[in-house]
């Protein structure tokens, strides 16, 4: 009889405690495993960065960015009445870990939107996640058009959107700032192939300039963690381009622009965003990073006041560091998503999701924001040149 007692308390118990898991605080949103995080007084932000790894630089800088724009909307209320907490996870510059992050911060942190990654190959491997789950997710700097339209089906990725123009525009940029700036007739392209990014401006650089008269005599290719490239370079020497297109990441970029200069090439390089990170300068040395050019976000002697409060903010939060492109897109990406959960007056991610798609003139660092069907900003890019290691302001390019 006791043993009975006990048996049958035992499953009362249990009856108890499922049925209080079941009802109750029922999460705001099931999708996928996705979130309860917007119930309570904390809407929680999961952001998928690359910590370490190659592209450290642009995570961290990103990041601390991501942070500053948090602590500017804690400060001022939150949004909807709660304070916003993220949740980090470090995508270790890969896409396998970064797809590893974004199933994490979904299904166990129960975040209500992702922001990540900054690259476009490592935000394509949390694009699966984000569209299986169902959860908003915002990338900073992924400029690849597949990030937002799936390559194959040619179909938006609903649950995915930017805050960055893309390749396309970059690459005509700088296509045309070669052939009407610096009047280049000819070019050579050294691509990164492990890169999406690489990948795609080479051939929207390629198609620009081409369209503008100009011809490519040399196409060369590297892979991330390549440290010799002065046989290459040595070929590309023998075809005397007018101009090198080298569209990669600055851990490379930064060797292959020194012994390029170390060999005695003498014309002007060019880049895309990649090339944006203190560490550039350090690897390439000033004096060889004198005539390149990039295209970019920003412009950091940019004087408008939007601009000029953000930089002035961010010195103040980290000890007088300026920031780079990197941070002023992973603030304008934070304070879109939270003008969106306003909008939205709610963390339900179907609400979010169409609260993102219809973003309209929202005023960002980096210039109005409106996304367009793709879920891609339409705004302008600049141009801007490195003179004895600094970065300077050349031209600036609708789209």
């Amino acid at each position: 009889m006791k043993k009975k007692l006990i048996a049958v308390t035992a499953i009362m118990t249990l009856a108890i405690g499922t049925l209080a898991g079941c009802g109750g605080n029922k999460p705001a949103a099931t999708n996928g495993g996705g979130s309860s995080s917007g119930s309570g007084d904390k809407i929680k932000i999961g952001t998928n960065f690359e910590m370490t790894g190659g592209q450290a630089a642009f995570g961290s800088s990103a990041l601390k960015a991501v942070k500053l724009a948090v602590k500017e909307i804690n400060a001022a209320g939150g949004v909807l009445g709660k304070q916003i907490e993220i949740v980090e996870a470090d995508n270790a510059s890969k896409p396998e870990e970064s797809n590893r992050a974004a199933q994490k911060l979904i299904t166990n942190d129960k975040v209500v939107a992702l922001i990540g990654a900054t690259t476009s190959t490592n935000t394509l491997g949390a694009v699966p996640v984000a569209m299986e789950k169902k959860i908003p997710m915002i990338s900073s700097s992924a400029t690849n058009p597949k990030v937002t339209v799936d390559e194959r089906t040619k179909k938006v990725n609903e649950w995915v959107f930017r805050a960055c123009f893309i390749d396309p525009f970059q690459g005509k940029v700088m296509a045309d700032f070669a052939t009407k700036d610096l009047k280049a007739k000819t070019a050579a392209i050294y691509t990164d192939t492990s890169s999406d990014y690489s990948k795609g401006l080479t051939k929207f650089f390629k198609e620009t300039f081409e369209k503008n008269g100009g011809k490519i005599i040399a196409e060369e290719s590297y892979q991330q963690k390549d440290t010799d490239f002065k046989a290459v370079l040595t070929r590309i020497k023998d075809k005397n381009p007018d101009v090198i297109y080298v569209p990669g990441y600055y851990e490379e970029v930064g060797k292959i622009v020194k012994q390029a200069r170390e060999l005695g090439i003498k014309v002007p390089m060019m880049g895309g965003d990649g090339w944006e990170a203190s560490q550039l300068i350090d690897i390439a040395g000033k004096e060889n990073l004198n005539n390149t050019f990039i295209s970019n976000h920003y412009a950091a002697d940019d004087t408008t006041p939007e601009v000029k409060a953000f930089i002035d903010a961010f010195k103040k939060e980290y000890n007088g560091e300026t920031p780079d492109a990197m941070a002023v897109l992973g603030y304008d990406a934070m304070k879109m998503l939270a003008d969106a959960i306003k909008r939205a007056g709610s963390t339900d991610p179907e609400k979010l999701k169409t609260a993102l798609a219809a973003t309209k003139d929202f005023k960002a660092v980096t210039g109005n924001i409106t996304l367009n069907e793709n879920h891609d900003p339409v705004k302008a890019a600049v141009v801007l040149e490195y003179v004895d290691g600094k970065q300077k302001f050349k031209a600036k390019v609708n789209p």
